[in-house]
C-alpha cells in the first residue's frame, strides 16, 4: 500500500451511531410496505381503485425524487451541521409529520377530497422521506475511504435494521389490535413510528463527524450533466445492472411468497413464519458474510452469497402441493445466501464514487444514491407489474383452491425464474473490477492529484 493510504478504521460509536439511523427507516419502511393499503381500505373504509390511483400519482414523484435529491445534497454543506447531516437534523421533525399524517384521513372530505389528501400526504411523505434517507445512505462513502471498513460500517447499519424491519412487520397489526377501533390503532401507529424515526435520525446525527473537506466540497455541475458522469461511470454502471436483475429476483420472491406458501403448500397460516424465520438466518449471518469478504473480494463473496440464495429458491419449485417442513429448511439456506445482498451493494457503491471523483474533483456520493434508489423503485415496481400480469396470465382465481395451471405458473415465477435472474447476474461480480488492490491504486491517483487529506484521516 502507497504511502499515505493508511487504514481508515471506524470506531465502534461511530459505526453503532450510524446503524441506529436506519432503524427508524426499518420500521416506518416495513409498516408502509405490509399495511398502508390494508388501512386506507380495512380501516379508513375507502375504494381501492381511488386509493390505488392516489398512491400511483405519488409513486411517479417518488420515481424521479432520489437522483434529485442526491444532485441537491451533493450542492450543499453547512459548517455547522455538515454535507449530510444538515438533512437528517432538520429533516427529522418534518418526516415525522408526513408519517403521522400518512395514517391518518379527515373524515367528511368526500371522493375527490380524499383523493387529493392521499396523494398529498404521500407525496409530502416520500419527498421528506427520500430527502433525509439519501444524504444518510451518502454517509457511508463518506465516513471511511478504506475498502474492507466500508463493509463493516455496512454490516452494523443491517444488523440494526433487519431486526427493526421485522418489528415493523409484526408490532404493526399487535398495537393496531388493542384499540377498538382500527382506524385509531393505525393514527397511533402513525405517531409513535413517526418520533421512532425522527429520534433515530436525530440520535445518528448526533454521534457522526463528517470529514472537513468533504463538507467544504460543493458539487457545482448541473442536474443532467450529473447523471451523465454517473453512468458514464462503467464500474457504477456494471454493478447496477447486476443489482436491478437481483432486486427484480427480490421483488418477485417477496411479492409472490404469500401466494407460493398459501396455495402451492397450503400452509397460509404459516406465511409470516417462513418470512420471519427467512429474514432472523439474514440477521444472523450478515457478520458472517463481512468476515468472509475480509478473505477474499467484495464481488465474487457477492456472488456466493447470492449463488447460494437462489439455488434454494429455485428448489421450490419441486416443492410438493402439500404442507411440508422442506420450506423451513430452504428459508434457512435462503436467508443464509442473500445475507450477501444486505451488506455488498451498500458497501460497493462507496467503491464506485472515487472513480467519480478522479474526474470530477467533487464528491458527489448523493447523486449515485439518488440513482441507486431510482433503480431500486423501478425494479420493485416492474415486479409486482409483473407478478400482477402472470397471475391474470395463469388465471388465478383469489381464496379458492388453484388448477394446476394457475400452480405452475406461481412456482415458476417464484423459484426458478427468479433463480435465473440471479445466476445470469454472477458473472458481472465473479469477475467485478474493484479490488482492494485497484482501490488503492486510485485512492493513490486521488492523493497525487488533490493531495493527501481528500483521502485520508481516520475518524
Amino acid at each position: 500500500m502507497s504511502v499515505g493510504l493508511a487504514s481508515e478504521k471506524l470506531s465502534l460509536k461511530t459505526k453503532l451511531f450510524y446503524g441506529i439511523g436506519d432503524i427508524g427507516n426499518a420500521i416506518v419502511n416495513s409498516a408502509v410496505q405490509f399495511f398502508l393499503l390494508i388501512f386506507y381500505t380495512d380501516a379508513a373504509l375507502l375504494p381501492p381503485a381511488l386509493v390505488s390511483s392516489a398512491l400511483l400519482v405519488g409513486k411517479i414523484w417518488d420515481a424521479i425524487n432520489d437522483p434529485l435529491f442526491g444532485w441537491f445534497s451533493d450542492r450543499v454543506s453547512s459548517k455547522r451541521f455538515g454535507k449530510r447531516r444538515v438533512f437528517m437534523i432538520f429533516g427529522a421533525v418534518p418526516l415525522a409529520i408526513s408519517i403521522m399524517l400518512l395514517w391518518f384521513v379527515p373524515s367528511g372530505l368526500g371522493q375527490v377530497g380524499v383523493f387529493i389528501w392521499i396523494m398529498m400526504t404521500f407525496i409530502l411523505f416520500d419527498t421528506i422521506w427520500t430527502g433525509t434517507n439519501v444524504p444518510y445512505y451518502s454517509l457511508s462513502s463518506e465516513l471511511t475511504e478504506d475498502y474492507d471498513e466500508r463493509s463493516s460500517l455496512t454490516s452494523y447499519r443491517m444488523i440494526l435494521a433487519v431486526p427493526a424491519y421485522l418489528v415493523g412487520a409484526a408490532l404493526t397489526p399487535f398495537v393496531v389490535g388493542l384499540f377498538a377501533v382500527k382506524s385509531t390503532g393505525y393514527g397511533f401507529i402513525g405517531i409513535a413510528y413517526g418520533i421512532i424515526a425522527a429520534a433515530a435520525l436525530l440520535i445518528s446525527a448526533s454521534g457522526l463527524k463528517e470529514k472537513p473537506q468533504i463538507v467544504q466540497n460543493k458539487a457545482e455541475i448541473s442536474p443532467w450533466l450529473a447523471i451523465k458522469y454517473t453512468f458514464k461511470n462503467k464500474m457504477f454502471v456494471r454493478l447496477i445492472v447486476a443489482y436491478l436483475l437481483m432486486n427484480v429476483s427480490f421483488a418477485l420472491v417477496k411479492t409472490l411468497m404469500a401466494y407460493f406458501v398459501t396455495y402451492q403448500l397450503n400452509m397460509e397460516d404459516q406465511v409470516s413464519i417462513v418470512m420471519g424465520l427467512l429474514l432472523i438466518v439474514v440477521a444472523a449471518t450478515i457478520f458472517l458474510w463481512k468476515k468472509i469478504s475480509e478473505k477474499w473480494e467484495k464481488g465474487p463473496t457477492y456472488a456466493l452469497g447470492m449463488g447460494i440464495g437462489a439455488l434454494a429458491i429455485g428448489a421450490c419449485f419441486f416443492l410438493p402441493n402439500h404442507t411440508t417442513f422442506l420450506i423451513y429448511i430452504v428459508a434457512v439456506i435462503a436467508g443464509f445466501g442473500f445475507a450477501s445482498n444486505w451488506v455488498f451493494p451498500w458497501s460497493m457503491i462507496p467503491d464506485v464514487v472515487e472513480y467519480d471523483r478522479l474526474e470530477t474533483g467533487e464528491y458527489r456520493s448523493g447523486m449515485y444514491f439518488g440513482v441507486w434508489g431510482l433503480a431500486t423503485k423501478i425494479s420493485e415496481a416492474l415486479a409486482i407489474a409483473v407478478s400482477g400480469w402472470i397471475l391474470a396470465l395463469y388465471h388465478y382465481v383469489p381464496n379458492v383452491a388453484q388448477t394446476s395451471q394457475t400452480l405452475f405458473g406461481i412456482r415458476l415465477f417464484f423459484g426458478p425464474i427468479p433463480a435465473l435472474f440471479i445466476l445470469v447476474s454472477l458473472p458481472l461480480l465473479i469477475w467485478y473490477p474493484i479490488k482492494r488492490a485497484t482501490h488503492a491504486s486510485v485512492r493513490q491517483q486521488l492523493i497525487e492529484k488533490f493531495g493527501t487529506d481528500q483521502v485520508s484521516g481516520s475518524m
